[in-house]
């Protein structure tokens, strides 16, 4: 299991900037029978983690010398640079089942795709189960080559669950299949009907229209003066 030190935080507030300006990133842990904790984490150590762990991996989250089994439950990111500035770690119990979204590694080759220059449609991209913390895959592979035909999908069903793990979904949700390719004439056809599309009109926001309209008034006021 993938280990991430933290650190308790007194540190509140719009206060929180600072640790941030020092590489350092505010966290909160919590989960049930566990009392809300205020952490800060390095901010590269954590980087690390999660690239690997993501959401759907157990980590050992040490405060101090005290270790707890956690997800990664949430991040928010700062909007320009895309880096995280809060974190929620949420506390799982060992001997109880949680429900979680884990993605679908999508593996092998379609015949339909290979052979009959189909294009793959993958409807899902993660799915919901429910399992034992110590038993939770990382992620769920999907076996393409069940897809031989445009005529063939893949269920749910198909997806085989490692020991312990059962999906939420319905066992005949369509997870992906593949679409034949399209022919000269439906092909024309998008052409043209893209060709008739009535043209979008330009809209513009608040601010470009002031200026618009304070331009105007600068040249009527120039052309009073003349």
């Amino acid at each position: 299991m993938l280990e991430l030190q933290a650190q308790p935080r007194n540190i509140l507030g719009k206060q929180t900037s600072r640790l941030r300006k020092e590489g350092v990133i505010p966290a909160v842990v919590y989960g049930e029978g566990v009392a809300a904790e205020s952490l800060s984490v390095k901010a590269f150590d954590f980087e690390k983690v999660y690239r690997e762990a993501g959401e759907s991996a157990l980590v050992t989250l040490k405060v101090g010398n005290t270790p707890r089994s956690v997800l990664v439950h949430d991040v928010q990111y700062e909007p320009l640079r895309g880096k995280p500035i809060h974190i929620d770690f949420y506390a799982v119990r060992m001997d109880q089942k949680i429900e979680i979204k884990v993605p679908l590694r999508f593996v092998g080759e379609s015949p339909a795709v290979r052979d009959e220059g189909g294009t793959l449609v993958k409807i899902m991209h993660e799915i919901e189960i429910e399992v034992l913390p110590k038993d939770l895959p990382h992620e769920l592979e999907v076996d393409m080559s069940l897809l031989k035909s445009f005529d063939d999908k893949i269920s749910v069903a198909d997806i085989k669950l490692p020991q312990g793990v059962a999906v939420k979904a319905d066992a005949g949700e369509t997870v992906a299949v593949v679409e034949a390719p399209r022919s000269e004439a439906e092909l024309a056809e998008l052409e043209a009907e893209s060709k008739e599309a009535p043209a979008v009109a330009e809209v513009k926001t608040e601010q470009e229209m002031k200026r618009e309209e304070k331009a105007k008034e600068e040249v009527a006021g120039e052309k009073k003066e003349a």
